[in-house]
């Protein structure tokens, strides 16, 4: 299956995300993902629809993770070569945790499950017996904190 659809699933990623790096990965991912759940295809389309429709899939749970992980992370200067520049990156990922630990609960734990935990508002809230809006507004107002925090 991989040999024989791996060339129209990486180039519908590619015609998605636009970069042959990202799109490999999605791809990858892709492949794994409809391996696992080879047993749900019940054929009513083809296999490259399948596939690409996972890929379709991945790519946008990919956005979503590097969306919410540079909406923390203050803009940094376009240079990615120089050691400042690394520098600054580790020291910025540092001032992140650091500010993360000294939230107060739930905010910490509400944008440790949605960050790092990739839980939707929906399963937040369910976990703390509260509404899909108060994990929103949570998690928004932990954000701002952190960001805060940071500046």
């Amino acid at each position: 299956m991989y040999s024989d659809y791996y060339d129209i699933v990486f180039r519908y990623a590619v015609s998605l995300c636009g970069d042959e790096q990202w799109a490999e990965e999605i791809t990858q991912e892709s492949f794994f993902k409809a391996l696992k759940h080879i047993g749900s295809f019940r054929g009513e389309c083809k296999l490259s629809v399948w596939l690409c429709q996972i890929a379709k899939n991945t790519f946008y749970t990919m956005a979503k993770r590097r969306q919410r992980q540079t909406d923390i992370t203050p803009e940094l200067p376009a240079d990615e070569d120089s050691l400042d520049q690394k520098l600054s990156d580790k020291e910025t990922a540092l001032q992140i945790h650091k500010q993360l630990h000294k939230l107060e609960e739930p905010y910490r734990e509400v944008f440790w499950m949605r960050t790092f935990g990739e839980l939707s508002f929906r399963e937040i809230a369910a976990l703390f017996g509260k509404t899909e809006s108060w994990a929103r507004v949570t998690y928004h107002r932990a954000k701002l904190k952190i960001k805060e925090g940071i500046v």
